[in-house]
């Protein structure tokens, strides 16, 4: 791992196509007790903005080039770990840190479609391709009752993912049915608030592997995201939706969670962003929601490493809101 200087830097930044080294797959930096100019700051965060590969750099609590990077850490034990996970899923990597960059200026709405043709782009990769053929697909269980359910209490509509056996796996059924939930919360003024909790063990274990991989034609996934993508109904309506979690929250179980104005959590409640070393970038929103609660520094850091999150550390960088152990779960 080629760590980099200040003085690097400055050099690099002369010329806008330049990187230190075409293979590597990321750019390391070492940016501690650095001192630039104001002129210097802002050509500096230009260049690396424009990188294709993550920016990765050693920092004190005195850097003010914070803007142009994808991670920043105080450790260099921590750093070459993130920097191994990278050279081990490169190309992930690189369009994770591209589409998080983009997606912290962006309107919401706009956002998600930035981050949807990113995963789409990914979903035609060789890497998720090989991900697929090393992973057998589960077998789908008969489906049972609808997986989504909804009760009206006065002004209050709770919403409960009722699919316990799949560990509430967000499956077309599932997808399809938090969808008509938050379209009902959009277009009904009288619904103030929306509790939103689950059945079964945990939350949600995310996406549903048995369906991983089913649609081969990436252009019509984006499509079909763009029609049914829950955090599409959520964003404009945020503030009237709380969510509460317990257990396993991975991949779309925190990605959707994260869009709300509140989120509580039972203690035992974790966390995890397992898409990167599948070939893909969250792409239930999380590339939205989490930059949005936690920074784009730490979304990154959570899905490039796949480190699991307890809910005490989700508390303190504010992923959640409130931790409440009389939260269980609704069935």
């Amino acid at each position: 791992m080629e760590v980099y200087s200040i003085a690097d830097l400055l050099g690099f930044c002369q010329s806008p196509s330049f990187a230190p080294d075409q293979t590597d797959p990321a750019l390391v930096l070492d940016l501690r007790s650095t001192k630039v100019t104001d002129g210097e700051r802002v050509r500096i965060n230009h260049w690396l903005g424009r990188r294709p590969i993550p920016v990765l750099a050693l920092i004190d609590d005195h850097c003010s080039l914070l803007e142009g990077l994808d991670i920043a850490l105080a450790d260099e034990s921590e750093i070459a770990q993130v920097y191994q996970r990278i050279c081990a899923y490169p190309r992930a990597s690189a369009v994770l840190t591209q589409t998080t960059r983009l997606t912290s200026l962006l309107p919401m709405s706009s956002a998600l479609i930035v981050e949807s043709l990113a995963y789409a782009t990914l979903q035609g990769g060789e890497a998720f391709s090989d991900w697929l053929s090393e992973h057998s697909r589960p077998s789908k269980p008969d489906p049972t009752d609808a997986p989504v359910s909804l009760k009206r209490d006065g002004s209050a509509l709770h919403i409960t993912l009722c699919s316990p056996s799949t560990r509430n796996a967000l499956s077309v059924a599932m997808r399809d049915g938090l969808s008509e939930a938050f379209a009902l919360v959009a277009m009904d003024t009288t619904i103030e608030s929306a509790i939103v909790s689950a059945e079964g063990p945990c939350f949600s274990a995310g996406g549903d592997l048995t369906e991983f991989g089913s649609c081969t034609d990436v252009s019509q996934a984006h499509q079909i995201r763009q029609l049914q993508m829950p955090a599409g109904f959520i964003v404009d309506h945020a503030d009237r939706y709380t969510f509460k979690l317990h257990g396993a929250c991975i991949g779309a179980g925190i990605e959707l969670p994260a869009f709300a104005k509140h989120v509580m959590a039972h203690p035992n409640t974790h966390f995890r962003l397992p898409e990167v070393e599948m070939g893909l970038i969250p792409g239930a929103g999380g590339c939205v929601s989490i930059p949005k609660r936690i920074g784009r520094h730490r979304a990154n850091l959570l899905a490039l490493t796949g480190e699991p999150l307890t809910a005490a550390q989700a508390l303190d960088w504010g992923l959640i809101d409130v931790i409440d152990d009389s939260i269980e779960s609704s069935g």
